[in-house]
């Protein structure tokens, strides 16, 4: 029998049968929480982000700035979406096998160089081959969401993959105005030794706070089936992207379509014959990863829609009758709120998705670009009218694209999270390809000749914000045949973990980042409710007894074929009526029970496979652990051991006289010196923290006007610790210096010295005042100097306040 406690490793898992299998960081336990990985891993989203647009601002430049025709030029645009698509889902392979963060780093790397090659050149084919290399950092993308499911505790999960899943949004938007401004401004190599010294900044960071992931993919990777793809996709972007230079009906568009057809099939043939596939085709054919990589294409073609025409249409100029008539800055700044609102969106998905699911999430997303494109039809007749346009498109967006990588994750095994996630990726870069086009098409079609120019007409400005809508209406219907959230027939409640504890709460008022059950991320810690009281079960597989008679009907006396054991507490002292909830690896409830009079559980598994325990009870810490059932017909056994929690409070007083203190700050920080709860005193002065697990920490109290105090303590998980704490008041030291004529000194230095040291030092106004606050020692010296210099020595009682007039014009030493 094997015994799991809450100080080990994170999933670890417990069987008799066999080894412990791969840890699975998204079953639960105990996580690293680097208070900035999240906003690192964002960074570095954004800053690949950056490469996408970087020449936008510049793009009908491009070809007197490398002395080509147009055509050729486009290359240089069509070469960084050829390599970031190419590149997306091999490296989120590589990723899942050989360390997440080491594919991170080379990917920004490789961008680096090819932001220095194309900095130093203005030759077409150098060009070209720098921008593939920045192109190259899109795998970045999956790469940082895969390291966050494996390193972020669930309560910090949902938000943060919105905010990585959006970042490429916000890069984009922010990016524009800049980028604008650069190029207007300065040199147009700048722009490329900027993308540089970002991708640096973003390596730097990444060394210094994201950790390497431990979760590893078996197998080996293939070197075939990365070619096949690559060049699959190749053939199937280039008549994508070039189509409208070409001619749709050209031989060389139509044969390489033909190629690709061709290509991707056998690819997918030899994929499904190979024992470790690039891409695992089963896997990809599940209705849910299906449809939502489907639906990924489609929120990739509304995303680009509004990046292709608010730009132009803010540029043209108003003698068309209809352009704004806006420089390269105000046009940049105008689109850039549709960044800005995808990264804002974030937090708010998080909350959606904590009650309604992932699913309902990006449903709404797509209804709300709906909604914004088709308002904008109406709403392209001044400037303010843009920027509406941006922000409502942009937080539908941000939900969208917030909600996709939650689904995905939920419907795959952890160790193929990078590849999976790589392949969405891909899903949305081949929307955007397909906006480009087809939305590029209407408005060379759609256009009329202005001077020596042809630009595109109102019309066909609407067409495109049409074209988008309906993109995301058939996006809506694909989405809606995904999956529902599990649904139980009785209130559920969330175990919620959090920096400073665990505790349990109400699904629908579960806090922002605790995604649903079993629609989010596979491990969800669920359980029925109320069950503290009810005698342990044996339920059928996936179903909760409905009624108190069937829950008693079975019991632990009828080990049934899954996972049976004991919930003890730390000291090994049995703990009744814990609840037990066995989540299968797709986040679905498989059975739930709970501890019997000794502690002892049994749970029902419906097939053989990896599985989530969790256990949960008042007054105990939740935990989780991975275990494996291999369907020989005998129970695993498996204990979960329930650390206690600790609660600590106190009362905060201060002043001479110990008046209680309100409003005083209670901070407590770690053994790592990681803040993990605070709270304020109330107007009596007391102060109670949340539920904590058992430990050192150090207590630091402070209130304005007083000295802080800081103090080591240790939670043992029992009885409450209380800590009341009297803080030392500081002291003040003011008054005024006078001159000869008694009238008081301007411009005179006023300095308050300590055992020889400078500690404070002013210079009066024209009233002569001044002040010193916040003092703790017991002995001053005060000196003026602006006539003959005059020394005071002051003595200072606990909170003295002190108030000294200085006359100059007199030596005697005046004593406060």
């Amino acid at each position: 029998m094997t015994r799991t406690t809450t100080d080990q490793l994170p999933g670890r898992a417990a069987t008799t049968a066999a080894a412990p299998p791969t840890p699975d960081p998204a079953a639960g336990g105990r996580h690293r929480t680097r208070g900035g990985i999240v906003p690192v891993l964002a960074f570095s989203g954004i800053v690949v982000a950056v490469m996408q647009t970087l020449l936008v601002p510049v793009i009908k430049d491009l070809p007197v700035l490398l002395n080509t025709a147009p055509s050729n030029a486009t290359w240089v645009m069509t070469a960084t979406l050829l390599a970031g698509a190419v590149s997306t889902p091999i490296m989120g392979r590589l990723g899942d096998l050989y360390g997440k963060r080491r594919m991170l780093l080379t990917s920004l790397a490789v961008m680096v160089v090819g932001s220095l090659i194309c900095g130093f050149t203005s030759d077409l084919i150098t060009m070209i081959v720098g921008r593939a290399l920045q192109g190259f950092a899109m795998g970045a993308i999956p790469l940082g969401i895969g390291i966050m499911r494996d390193e972020l505790p669930r309560e910090r999960l949902g938000s943060a993959m919105g905010l990585m899943s959006s970042s490429i949004g916000v890069g984009g938007g922010l990016a524009l105005p800049a980028a604008a401004l650069v190029a207007q401004h300065a040199n147009w190599h700048t722009l490329f030794f900027g993308a540089a010294g970002l991708g640096v900044l973003s390596m730097l960071l990444t060394l210094l706070v994201v950790p390497e992931s431990a979760v590893r993919a078996q197998g080996r990777f293939d070197v075939v089936g990365a070619l096949g793809l690559s060049a699959g996709l190749v053939a199937l972007l280039l008549p994508i992207t070039k189509g409208s230079d070409w001619g749709w009906g050209s031989p060389t568009t139509l044969g390489l379509f033909g190629v690709a057809v061709l290509i991707l099939v056998l690819w997918g043939v030899m994929e499904l014959r190979m024992a470790d596939p690039l891409v695992d085709l089963r896997t990809t054919a599940r209705r849910e990863v299906l449809l939502t990589n489907l639906a990924s294409i489609t929120v990739g073609v509304a995303f680009y829609a509004i990046s292709l025409v608010l730009p132009q249409l803010l540029q043209l100029p108003e003698s068309t009758g209809y352009g704004l008539g806006r420089s390269m800055v105000v046009a940049g700044l105008c689109v850039a709120p549709l960044g800005v609102t995808m990264m804002f969106v974030a937090p708010l998905y998080a909350r959606i998705a904590a009650r309604r699911g992932p699913k309902v999430t990006l449903l709404l997303g797509m209804l709300v670009i709906a909604v914004g494109y088709g308002a904008g039809i109406g709403l392209m007749n001044a400037p303010w009218q843009t920027v509406i346009i941006a922000v409502v498109v942009g937080a539908g967006i941000g939900l969208a694209y917030s909600s996709l990588p939650a689904l995905i994750i939920g419907a795959v095994d952890p160790s193929e999270t990078g590849a999976a996630n790589g392949l969405n990726t891909l899903m949305r870069s081949i929307g955007t390809s397909v906006s480009s086009a087809v939305i590029g098409m209407v408005l060379a079609h759609m256009s009329q000749r202005v001077g020596t120019v042809t630009v595109p007409t109102m019309a066909g400005f609407r067409v495109s914000f049409l074209i988008a809508t309906a993109a995301v209406i058939v996006g809506v219907v694909l989405a809606s045949f995904l999956p529902s959230q599990h649904k139980v027939s009785r209130p559920t409640l969330v175990a919620q973990s959090t920096d400073s504890g665990a505790e349990e709460v109400p699904a629908a008022d579960a806090g922002a980042d605790v995604a649903a059950p079993s629609a989010d991320l596979p491990g969800r810690l669920v359980k029925s409710a109320p069950s503290w009281a009810r005698p342990a079960t044996a339920t059928p597989a996936g179903r909760i007894p409905s009624t108190p008679a069937e829950a008693t009907a079975t019991g632990p006396a009828e080990t049934p074929s899954g996972f049976a054991g004991r919930v003890l507490d730390a000291s090994g002292t049995p703990v009744p009526g814990a609840s037990i909830t066995l989540i299968d690896r797709q986040g679905r409830q498989a059975d739930v029970t709970t501890a019997d009079a000794d502690g002892r559980y049994a749970l029902a598994a419906p097939a053989a496979g990896t599985y989530v325990l969790t256990g949960a009870a008042p007054g105990h810490t939740p935990y989780a652990a991975s275990a494996m059932y291999r369907g020989e017909g005998v129970a695993s056994q498996v204990d979960l051991i329930l650390a206690g929690t600790g609660r600590l409070g106190g009362v905060l007083r201060g002043g001479r006289e110990g008046a209680p203190l309100a409003g005083g700050s209670i901070v407590l920080t770690d053994a790592d010196g990681e803040v993990v709860t605070r709270t304020t005193s109330g107007t009596d002065g007391r102060w109670e923290t949340a539920p904590l697990r058992p430990g050192p920490y150090t207590l630091v109290l402070s209130a304005p006007g007083h000295q802080p105090q800081a103090r080591a303590i240790e939670l043992s998980g029992g009885e409450p610790e209380r800590q009341d704490v009297c803080l030392e008041p500081t002291a003040t030291v003011r008054g005024t210096v006078r001159g000869p004529n008694g009238r008081p000194l301007a411009d005179a230095a006023v300095t308050l010295v300590e055992d020889g040291t400078v500690v404070a030092h002013t210079v009066t106004g024209s009233d002569g005042a001044f002040a010193f606050s916040d003092l703790s020692g017991p002995h001053y010296t005060l000196t003026a100097a602006g006539y003959p210099p005059h020394a005071v020595p002051i003595s200072l009682a606990g909170g003295a306040h002190e108030i000294l007039d200085l006359d100059l014009a007199q030596p005697s030493a005046a004593t406060g």
